[in-house]
């Protein structure tokens, strides 16, 4: 199939939802359907446990750590070479710690994405469970979202939400909304594609 559609994925721990994008590329057969495959996942951090999930599950894996830069500059200067190596139409940020500059968010423009475990606009940032728990919301959830120079912004692509339980903890609420995310992040990432058909 000409020009393949080639998705990185970048992760700093578990891999969970890169493991729910790439298991569902496998099931639903992306390769046929949109040209389209995992490349790699990269991680900044060498002990990520999501690096052997991928391998586990036949990707390619890079790790660049940013302990080995001076500046954050020059890690995302590294990094963008790195993942232009594999001529992504996609990167996809899965639980990747790092705040991006606005020179590697203005190199991929219009194809790099976020999940982030509110919904947003609310609670932009961290510890979002406890905050939604703190602010008396009836509902949280998890949004996928285009990436922009302002953390936490650009535009809606998908929202779940979850109701708030009277009981939550910040650990019970973010379990359940860590369900939804890896229901929604593939359908996400599916639904650009079909865009880009």
């Amino acid at each position: 199939m000409p020009n393949p559609k080639n998705i990185v994925i970048l992760i700093s721990g578990s891999g969970s939802n890169m493991a729910a994008i790439a298991q569902a590329a496998q099931q639903q057969d992306w390769k046929n359907q949109f040209g389209a495959s995992i490349a790699a996942v990269i991680s900044n951090r060498p002990d990520a446990p999501g690096l052997r999930l991928a391998q586990a599950l036949g990707i390619a894996t890079q790790v660049l750590s940013h302990k080995d830069f001076d500046s954050r500059e020059a890690f995302d200067a590294a990094l963008m070479r790195l993942i232009d190596g594999y001529q992504p139409a996609l990167v996809v940020l899965a639980g990747f710690m790092r705040i991006l500059t606005p020179g590697f968010v203005g190199h991929y423009a219009g194809r790099l994405i976020n999940i982030h475990p509110s919904l947003l606009p609310a609670f932009t940032g961290l510890n979002t469970h406890q905050r939604a728990i703190e602010a008396g919301c009836k509902q949280a959830g998890c949004t996928v979202h285009q990436v922009t120079a302002e953390l936490d912004h650009g535009p809606i692509l998908a929202q779940a939400a979850v109701p708030v339980l009277p009981d939550d903890t910040a650990e019970t609420l973010a379990a359940r909304v860590l369900v939804q995310e890896h229901l929604l992040y593939p359908l996400a990432v599916r639904g650009w594609l079909q865009t880009q058909a």
